[in-house]
């Protein structure tokens, strides 16, 4: 199992740790650097969520079309030319359009590894699997946040050092993925059919829901500790730290979803996103550490659950399952960037994370059922 899930690691740490949610780490250097104001910042976020949603709409047909090998190797060559452009952009557009190059890897990636899984693995191990493989976000957030150590203010270094990185994973997983393992697939449903759509719903429901409310901790946390609390340098890049270490936790997400089933997982995992993101409104550097802990964990636990939800609702065709899922996540992460940009600009940073905190907590009763071809069923 591990010789698959190593390099699947390595290659979710590149395409969402570095390439996209790296963004949120570095924004006080890379605003001051190139002037852009907090409305700018959320449409840039927002840029990357974009190429993440639009490459999702691609990812089931491109996999079924060429094999899932050939995708995670294209997503980490995306990664490295968006990574590097971000090292060399000297303003506002050119960062942007950088981003959205970076973001298109993570929208083909978790499908592609999903599909990965689905053919190699033994049907006991895929949900681990899944879900081990998902938490390479959590360790890639962990890397950032030491090189941001290392680099201080130096950003355009470190974007420099993940893109050389970038390409070094997809070496490695060109040499761990055959195509042997990886044979071609009939060509699945529309992604857009109605019937499937329906047959997703509930699905889709929640995953929009994560995504609006996590999307203004990613993009603004680390801003909001430094403008408002004060906190120095080394103690927002400890913050961020230890949001990336708590994620690993996250990736007992298949066992608990075992032992207690998948609704009452997405209800105990969304009360502590909610948790967390209200947290960062309390000014006690406790309660700031504490919070970044809760949302780290929550946050790499709800998209494992959102994986293994997407190949229970599919099985004939993970990654149909979890491009829908993923889809859904990023078009609610899209909108929060730019609403929550908006919102701390015209009123403050306090009100943008309470309202973001109430809008994920609506969501706790969005029904949670795999819903059949004929008819709906309960997990």
């Amino acid at each position: 199992m591990w010789k698959l899930v190593l390099p699947g690691i390595a290659m979710i740490a590149v395409t969402y740790a570095l390439a996209r949610y790296s963004f949120g780490l570095f924004l006080p250097d890379i605003s001051s650097a190139l002037n852009l104001s907090e409305s700018q910042a959320g449409y840039v976020s927002s840029a990357a969520y974009a190429a993440y949603t639009l490459s999702l709409l691609t990812a089931s047909v491109l996999i079924h079309k060429y094999n899932a090998r050939y995708m995670i190797l294209l997503s980490g060559a995306t990664a490295f030319i968006g990574m590097m452009g971000m090292a060399f952009s000297q303003g506002f557009y050119t960062f942007a359009l950088s981003a959205f190059l970076a973001g298109l890897g993570s929208g083909w990636i978790s499908p592609a590894f999903s599909q990965v899984v689905s053919q190699s693995m033994a049907s006991g191990l895929q949900d681990k699997g899944n879900t081990w493989i998902n938490t390479g976000t959590s360790f890639g957030i962990i890397f950032t946040g030491l090189i941001a150590f290392l680099f201080a203010e130096e950003w355009r270094w470190s974007y420099g050092l993940f893109a050389v990185l970038a390409f070094i994973v997809c070496w490695w997983n060109a040499l761990a993925l055959t195509e042997k393992k990886q044979q071609r697939l009939p060509s699945t449903q529309n992604f857009l059919g109605m019937k499937l759509l329906k047959k997703a719903r509930f699905l889709i429901a929640a995953s929009i829901g994560i995504g609006f409310s996590s999307s203004i901790y990613w993009t603004f946390s680390r801003s909001y500790v430094t403008e408002i609390y004060s906190l120095t340098e080394n103690e927002s890049v400890i913050f961020w730290i230890l949001m990336g270490g708590a994620g690993i936790l996250g990736g007992i997400a298949g066992t608990v979803i075992q032992s207690i089933g998948l609704r009452l997982s997405y209800r105990l995992g969304l009360l502590v996103v909610t948790a967390s993101i209200f947290g960062l409104t309390l000014s006690h550097l406790a309660a700031i550490y504490l919070s970044a802990l809760l949302f780290g964990t929550s946050f790499i636990f709800m998209t494992g659950l959102f994986i293994v939800w997407g190949t229970r609702q599919f099985p004939e065709s993970p990654s149909l399952g979890v491009s829908i899922s993923f889809f859904s996540l990023g078009i609610g992460q899209s909108f929060g960037s730019v609403i929550a940009g908006i919102l701390i600009e015209e009123i403050s940073y306090p009100f943008a994370f309470v309202f973001f905190g109430v809008a994920g907590f609506l969501f706790l009763f969005c029904k949670v059922r795999i819903v059949s071809s004929l008819a709906n069923s309960s997990e």
